[in-house]
């Protein structure tokens, strides 16, 4: 990439390329967006969003268009958003979240809406919840969650509901999870997680569990993960990692294997990465990273390879970017 970032988004676009957009640079708030074209390996600049900010979402709509939320910058927590047109390459203004807030989720539900959750604001954290009308360009207030949190997880489950688990709360860190129903707009507590964690990942399987890895809570850096059953509600515990690690990636790949790569660990930077196999709840170690990296990024390619993007490793923020396998 032309510049170093971490907190940064990558999407994969309709057309196959990656968009990387904003994140924090060398004492700056980066408002620059690059576009990765898997068939050259090569990166382009592109257009430049109106707000620099870390912390932020990117979700692709099924218009094809990138909708980025929130996030920090130098006004402090944003509730603005933007709109990336991938024919033109350009940016645009879209309607204002009610609430600025960063290291919240967004997910694009069934019906198209762009569910918004959590995060934190200058009120502190937060447990409300907006909802995103692409066809109007709006936002309208949906349920609001039983517990305020940030560096959460959310995850589209396949009967169209949304899982969010964990995070940082008032009490600290949170074991908690809730559903969202989109038909009705409500939240509805269910299982409780083994561990309270945050910065932990979530990844929905091809047999519809959730996958939960790793992340930080009150013993430090988590190996453990977990799995939810939809059609149960409960949680039980699967397989240990080689490592404790947060501020990681989780990609499910197109053998329905889970890719953690790098986060940080007990006072290290990982270059590690580990396979996970459904089929037996095992982890394996598998190549290694050249650089080590947390606060990057991971992206699962249409041909089935996954691009790992900057982050920050060892003292400087990373502009390399790597191929798995």
């Amino acid at each position: 990439m032309s510049v170093g970032r971490y907190l940064h988004t990558a999407s994969v676009l309709t057309n196959g390329k990656v968009l990387v957009a904003g994140g924090f640079g060398y004492s700056t708030y980066l408002n620059t967006a690059e576009l990765y074209e898997p068939s050259t390996g090569l990166w382009t600049a592109t257009g430049t969003m109106s707000y620099g900010r870390y912390a932020h979402t990117a979700s692709v709509l099924t218009n094809g268009k990138v909708l980025v939320t929130g996030g920090y910058g130098v006004s402090g927590y944003l509730n603005t958003a933007e709109l990336y047109e991938p024919s033109t390459g350009l940016w645009t203004t879209t309607g204002t979240m009610s609430y600025g807030r960063y290291y919240h989720t967004a997910s694009v539900l069934s019906n198209g809406k762009v569910l918004v959750t959590g995060g934190y604001g200058t009120s502190g954290l937060l447990n409300t919840t907006e909802l995103y009308d692409p066809s109007t360009g709006l936002w309208t207030t949906a349920g609001t969650m039983s517990y305020g949190r940030y560096v959460h997880t959310a995850s589209i489950l396949s009967n169209g509901k949304v899982l969010v688990t964990g995070g940082y709360g008032y009490s600290g860190y949170l074991n908690t999870a809730e559903l969202y129903e989109p038909s009705t707009g409500l939240w509805a507590a269910t299982g409780t997680m083994s561990y309270g964690r945050g910065y932990h990942t979530a990844s929905v399987l091809t047999n519809g569990k959730v996958l939960v890895t790793g992340g930080y809570g009150a013993s430090g850096f988590f190996n453990t993960t977990e799995l939810y059953d939809p059609s149960t509600g409960l949680w039980t515990a699967t397989g240990t990692m080689s490592y404790g690690r947060g501020y990681h990636t989780a990609s499910v790949l197109t053998n329905g294997k889970v890719l953690v790569t790098g986060g940080y660990g007990y006072s290290s930077i990982l270059n590690t990465a580990e396979l996970y196999d459904p089929s037996t709840g095992f982890w394996t170690i598998t190549s290694y990273m050249s650089y080590g990296r947390y606060y990057h990024t991971a992206s699962l390619l249409s041909n089935g390879k996954v691009l790992v993007t900057g982050g920050y490793g060892n003292g400087s923020i990373l502009n390399t970017t790597e191929l798995y396998p």
